[in-house]
């Protein structure tokens, strides 16, 4: 990773924008879905293949769905009368960094 884009990354994300990311991960629904649509990738996964392969309720889903959106680490985008949801990698990959700089200086 190049050093410019280490400190943007430091600097401009917010301690409670962490809180958040971590605060919906705590829940293992949440999880096995977040993991899920890690594994799918950018290309991501309709809700209802979601419910389908995690036997997860579709009012329940939604539920964890929109948590996760609300903390930024799903993203979605329409397809036709669906919605695709995806794992919002570039915060994925950024939250690490942003621990790393802040715990090793004692910012946090």
């Amino acid at each position: 990773m190049q050093l410019t884009h280490w400190f943007d990354i430091v600097r401009m994300m917010k301690t409670s924008d962490v809180i958040k990311a971590f605060a919906a991960f705590v829940q293992e629904s949440r999880l096995a879905i977040f993991r899920l649509l890690v594994q799918n990738g950018q290309q991501g996964l309709r809700a209802g293949k979601i419910s389908e392969l995690l036997n997860i309720m579709p009012t329940t889903l939604s539920f964890h769905l929109k948590e996760l959106s609300n903390a930024s680490l799903v993203n979605s985008r329409q397809d036709s009368r669906f919605m695709i949801y995806m794992a919002n990698f570039k915060l994925m990959n950024e939250l690490p960094v942003f621990l790393t700089a802040n715990y090793c200086t004692g910012n946090l």
